[in-house]
C-alpha cells in the first residue's frame, strides 16, 4: 500500500482533503446545479494519450 500512487507525477496519491471539496461540490445542488455530465478525474498531473 505504501506504494500507491507513486507512479503519478505528483509521486504520491491525494490526500483525502484534496479530493473532498469535489465530491462537496458536486452535492451541494445549490454550487453544482447548473453542471451537467461532468467527470472529475483526480489523476496527479498524469495525461492520458491519444
Amino acid at each position: 500500500m505504501e506504494s500507491f500512487g507513486e507512479q503519478a507525477p505528483m509521486g504520491r496519491a491525494a490526500d483525502p482533503d484534496e479530493i473532498a471539496p469535489s465530491y462537496v461540490f458536486f452535492a451541494a445542488g445549490r454550487l453544482s446545479s447548473y453542471y451537467t455530465g461532468e467527470v472529475l478525474t483526480p489523476i496527479g498531473g498524469e495525461t492520458l494519450p491519444g
